[in-house]
């Protein structure tokens, strides 16, 4: 592990407006004295953009340069590569969501494989110390065995949006061999928190019940998902940032890729109508919801998706190995810190 420190370096944070992006980066300027932070968003209407608006307000600062832009816009990448010399560069900007990949297939092609093959151009010909950026636990497609590992063979991709988070991983790969460009990718668990994404089941149920409306929960509820709240998220991605893969040569003299995988994820699967039944107590506690709400009027149990997954279930014990540390936020905890939230915002 090569230790990285991150003082008076110049930190490029693509996605800086989005949910771990924004969080991402008041951390850094918190934790850090002298580093540049420059960050990247299109501020996309995906969804309501007075919420990334709202993130971009949280982190006003000297040390923070924000630009309007898109990673799939070459020449701005490498302008800002050229102007700024990022040191460190954490790429989480990309087209979410596995439904929306169904649909609008070219969002995912432009920002999540010609967007991230701009960045790894720019790594290429730039100094840069450390590449780490988001991949996805949807890389491990219907994948029978739980816990997810990291040396499970991920070749079965049932979403668009999965299969190019995969490509990531093997562009990366292919980067770190022939450039010897350390980089690290992470594989996020069903991240949620406050101002989260809208287009995420805790969000989007909370805006339902709030206008008494029904919400759908799919696989009549027998889906599990490994719950990630926000901060977790955050701290693995900074504790990884300032440890890259060591570069080093094989036996045959040439540089083994300095290239790394790592699960990040609460590894403790919730069942949807128990996440949700937690959701409903924090919502009424929090005011959201009045105390005598029927929620059971309110919910109806359906079939799977298309491109969902029973399960997801995160591995850890690499991560905690290597850099300490594993996410144990209790689902309560952030769900009520959530609910706290979107009283604040929506009143």
């Amino acid at each position: 592990m090569q230790t990285i420190t991150l003082e008076n370096k110049a930190i490029l944070v693509t996605g800086a407006a989005g949910f771990i992006g924004s969080n991402l980066v008041k951390r850094l300027l918190n934790d850090t004295r002298t580093a540049t932070i420059i960050g990247i968003d299109n501020m996309n209407d995906y969804y309501d953009v007075s919420l990334k608006e709202y993130r971009q307000k949280q982190l006003q600062d000297t040390r923070f340069i924000f630009i309007r832009g898109d990673i799939a816009d070459r020449q701005l990448i490498d302008r800002i590569f050229a102007e700024h010399k990022p040191a460190v560069v954490v790429n989480l900007a990309a087209q979410a969501g596995v439904r929306y990949s169904i649909t609008n297939p070219d969002a995912y092609i432009q920002s999540n494989l010609i967007g991230f093959y701009n960045i790894l151009e720019a790594c290429r010909y730039n100094p840069v110390e450390h590449l780490v950026y988001a991949s996805s636990s949807s890389v491990y497609g219907s994948n029978k065995k739980v816990p997810y590992s990291t040396d499970d063979k991920v070749d079965n991709p049932v979403s668009l949006y999965a299969a190019t988070k995969k490509s990531n991983e093997l562009l990366a790969h292919a980067y770190s061999k022939l450039y010897n460009i350390p980089s690290t990718g992470l594989r996020f668990f069903t991240v949620y928190g406050p101002a989260g994404r809208p287009d995420m089941a805790y969000f989007g149920f909370t805006n339902k019940l709030r206008k008494g409306e029904t919400i759908q929960i799919f696989n009549y509820g027998n889906c599990k998902r490994d719950f990630t709240y926000v901060d977790d998220i955050v701290e693995g991605v900074v504790r990884i940032m300032q440890g890259a893969p060591e570069k080093k040569n094989g036996e045959d003299g040439l540089p083994l890729p300095p290239y790394n995988v790592y699960n990040i994820g609460n590894s403790s699967p919730e069942n949807l109508l128990n996440f949700v039944d937690i959701l409903q107590q924090e919502l009424i506690r929090a005011g959201v919801l009045p105390e005598d709400y029927d929620f059971e009027a309110h919910k109806q149990l359906v079939p799977m998706q298309p491109g969902d997954v029973p399960v997801t279930f995160a591995d850890t014990t690499p991560l905690e190995r290597d850099y300490g540390f594993r996410p144990s936020t209790p689902l309560r905890q952030g769900l009520r810190a959530f609910a706290e939230w979107y009283v604040e915002f929506y009143k």
